[in-house]
């Protein structure tokens, strides 16, 4: 019998899942109540039906912390409110280290809860016995208990969140499949199913893994890649504790779940298998994949080992089922950059359950505000490259990204598989040179140079790492002689026409109605005042100018410059990224090899700071800027692709007779943290203002027509003081055993938690272990609140002392970059 689909509704929701019936539950819950959600099966029929339920809240950051710490509290209070069973228990989690590494990670792990405001226990060998005691100690080194952990049953929740939805007016369809989304002029219009069509302001997909080949129908690029995924559910038995912490061994690559007086074996193993790359079955619901023993049987081993009591019980269940999983670990959320009012929440890679109801919460409000309502970027799907939906390469890479879910989160780490993506015209000869690569977005960058006799690979800790000691050969070159940095995967656009000027000096908080050849640094701001963009704009022609931002916001930069342009404007933004490789030449003796290279006077009077000239450079012609990135006197050469090679070799003919060396991205992040330059989505975010952030020289606060955000900054700056800013760290200890600061370790004042890192690295050029971060302080953060405390950072559980300053610990008047 046909189904009675309404004809016109605000949303639609593709998917019947936990993560879909949470959107519906909090659209509802904002009341937005004319909301559809359709599902080709029945619900949890995809994936969720067969999740193990695990409800973990301690994240990567204090906002995705705080998304499932919400989780946990809309769990305890559903079945209340709805009257459906949840399942859920709340009898904590114990994670335990095998190695000396892991136990560092778990206690960096358990300082950062403390900070999100998590009640987090550092447990020893033998308290870990007393709370599972039928657990083998063997190797474990200690452990962290995070009390307010727990487990839910996936339908359960997924049918109560249904219910919840459905008592505020939204319609569930099941057996009801959408066969395409519809759009037009750029935008969402609503969804084509076989039953009929529905019209909607707006669609989310929460698809799943079929949300790759659905996305690429309407030309939106959604990595992912479903894997095998296996567990194992024994027998009951009776000794088993019906209270027993959820129990994590990453080192074994192995979590435990007690499961109605069984035990739930499961496991993120090194080297997963992808599946289904070649079209998911258009009746797949319920499914379960074969057996594989052989696969799974050395997770079995050790978890024998781990629990004796497995030796004697019986496996009940033998599970294997796919999941979707995608490049980087984390999932999708927001309005994808090519269609407008089409919302992405997919590719949770295990978690959706411990992350629908933040997700749901953060999803809802961005439908009904325009915005998410915190700083959400690195789910937020903006972050991805329309390469990575190539189906070899999202295959290739998910068959690690799996496990990294419990391999060890390694500073610095970098992914082993789908390599050599993206190179720039600069790799060969920076490989001849010695480069060891990192990957970012698909770039191959070089991270380090080896020194002679050093092997080409990284030896990961937490402290200095066997690159140390390149970086510090590096360093010394920059603050002495000349280096260049391969920085040509920062993203470029060229923005074109009439009307060019005003559309950016509307969407820029500086004033770029500057001379040509003039180089601005500026944002790109929301009406709150939040940091959207980092970037530089160089004024090319009267009516062109060129952006520079970084690798990681290609993608949603350029959809956020789009969106800001008018209909009616003359203005065209383009991505010449892929056309304009970058060198950066930098060092107190970087003037003198231009000077040679090129003829042209490159003195402060012919050639300031903040100025941009066309060089000559051999047979090519080359834009040279002169602006940094890390503290020195120094130009940045921007070179078409096809004289990319020639002018290279120039370069490095010319250079020996000045020293120069070839210099990592180490090193660039090591001196920009020293000069306290702020990194987008570490440092600065939409959450952070300008003002916050310490960079309200950007604020063109009196240009004709303002400026995107400046009333929000207006009402910020009139205030007496600030209760947030941005602050500069040196641990005192300076010697080699200093620890390193990351990100997110609290910051202390007279022993009371005010702030966090944001970012951190050696200053290789002032010696000490260096971060950025946010203080917080009612009465206003000013120099004599920072100078009469006491300073400590928590590093691993363990207080350092600390200097805390507002300028920079390395030329803080900033003479090296104007000599």
């Amino acid at each position: 019998m046909p189904k009675a689909l309404p004809k016109q509704v605000d949303v639609v929701i593709v998917g019947g899942g936990v993560v879909g019936c949470s959107i519906a539950y909090h659209l509802t819950q904002i009341g937005i109540t004319n909301v559809v959600l359709l599902e080709r099966k029945q619900l949890t029929s995809g994936t969720t039906w067969h999740a193990a339920g695990l409800v973990g809240q301690l994240r990567a950051s204090r906002n995705l912390t705080e998304l499932a710490k919400y989780t946990t509290g809309l769990f305890e209070k559903l079945e209340k409110e709805t009257g459906q069973a949840t399942g859920f228990k709340q009898n904590g989690s114990i994670s335990m280290a095998l190695t000396e590494g892991r136990m560092e990670e778990l206690l960096r792990g358990a300082s950062m809860a403390k900070n999100f405001g998590l009640t987090v226990d550092v447990l020893s060998v033998d308290e870990i016995k007393e709370r599972i005691p039928h657990y083998n100690m063997q190797d474990v080194r200690g452990g962290v208990f995070l009390p307010k952990d727990g487990q839910v049953n996936p339908i359960d929740v997924t049918q109560a969140l249904a219910a919840g939805a459905r008592s505020r007016g939204a319609k569930i369809f099941e057996n009801c499949k959408v066969t395409r989304i519809l759009t037009k002029d750029g935008s969402v219009v609503g969804v084509e199913t076989a039953e009929g069509t529905i019209m909607a302001d707006k669609v989310v997909m929460a698809t799943g893994m079929w949300s790759r080949e659905l996305g690429r129908s309407i030309g939106v690029s959604i990595p992912l890649h479903a894997c095998e995924h296996f567990y194992i559910v024994s027998e009951p038995i009776e000794k088993l504790p019906r209270n027993m912490p959820v129990v994590r061994v990453p080192d074994e690559f192995t979590y435990y779940k007690e499961d109605a007086g069984k035990l739930l074996v499961g496991a993120f193993e090194p080297v997963a298998k992808p599946w289904g790359g070649g079209g998911i079955d258009d009746e797949h619901a319920f499914v379960t994949l074969p057996e594989d023993m052989e696969h799974f049987e050395p997770i079995l081993t050790n978890a024998i080992s781990r629990v004796p009591l497995l030796e004697t019980a019986g496996i009940q269940l033998f599970f294997n089922g796919p999941e979707s999983f995608t490049p980087d670990d984390r999932y999708y959320l927001g309005e994808a950059p090519e269609v407008k009012n089409l919302f992405m929440a997919t590719g949770f890679n295990s978690i959706g359950i411990q992350s629908s109801g933040g997700a749901g919460l953060v999803l809802s409000q961005w439908i009904k505000n325009g915005h998410p309502p915190m700083d959400v970027n690195g789910i937020d799907i903006r972050r991805i490259h329309p390469f990575q939906s190539n189906n070899t390469y999202v295959r290739d890479r998910v068959s690690e990204t799996l496990g990294l879910l419990y391999a060890m989160h390694w500073p610095y780490r970098q992914a082993a598989t789908a390599r050599g993506v993206r190179r720039s015209p600069f790799h060969p000869y920076t490989d001849n040179l010695g480069a060891v690569f990192g990957e970012v977005n698909g770039w191959e960058r070089p991270n380090w140079y080896a020194l002679p006799g050093m092997k080409r690979e990284y030896d990961y800790s937490y402290g200095r790492q066997n690159w140390f000691s390149a970086a510090q050969v590096e360093a010394d070159a920059l603050a002495n002689d000349v280096v260049f940095f391969d920085q040509s995967s920062f993203a470029k656009f060229e923005v074109i026409g009439r009307d060019a000027c005003k559309v950016l000096n509307r969407i820029s908080c500086n004033n770029v109605d500057v001379a040509v050849g003039r180089i601005i640094y500026t944002h790109w701001l929301n009406e709150r005042g939040g940091i959207e963009a980092d970037l530089t704009i160089t004024r090319l022609a009267p009516d062109r100018f060129l952006v520079v931002t970084g690798a990681v916001p290609q993608t949603r930069d350029m959809a956020w410059l789009k969106r800001h342009i008018p209909e009616n404007a003359q203005c065209i933004a383009v991505d010449i990224t892929s056309g304009l490789p970058m060198l950066s030449i930098m060092g107190p003796k970087s003037r003198a090899l231009l000077e040679r290279l090129s003829g042209t006077d490159f003195s402060n009077a012919a050639f300031p700071f903040g100025t941009s000239q066309l060089i000559d450079i051999g047979y090519a012609r080359v834009r040279a800027s002169r602006i940094t990135y890390v503290g020195e006197l120094g130009w940045e050469l921007y070179v078409e692709a096809e004289f990319a090679a020639h002018v290279m070799e120039t370069i490095l003919s010319a250079g020996t007779a000045f020293g120069l060396k070839a210099a990592g991205m180490h090193t660039l992040n090591n001196a920009r943290m020293e000069k306290a330059y702020r990194h987008w989505g570490h440092d600065i975010s939409d959450e952070e203002t300008p003002l916050e952030a310490g960079l309200s020289f950007t604020c063109a606060w009196g240009k004709l027509g303002g400026f995107v955000g400046r009333e929000a900054l207006l009402k910020q700056k009139a205030l007496p003081q600030l209760a947030k800013r941005m602050v500069c760290l040196a641990l005192v200890d300076d010697t080699a055993s200093a620890p390193l600061m990351y990100h997110e370790e609290p910051i202390c004042r007279n022993g009371v938690i005010v702030g966090s890192t944001t970012s951190g690295a050696w200053g290789h050029r002032v010696g000490k272990s260096l971060a950025l971060g946010y203080v917080r302080n009612l009465e206003g953060v000013n120099r004599d609140w920072l100078e009469s405390g006491s300073w400590e950072v928590e590093i691993a559980w363990q207080k350092q002392k600390a200097i805390v300053q507002l300028q920079p610990f390395y030329d803080p008047k900033g003479l090296k970059i104007r000599s």
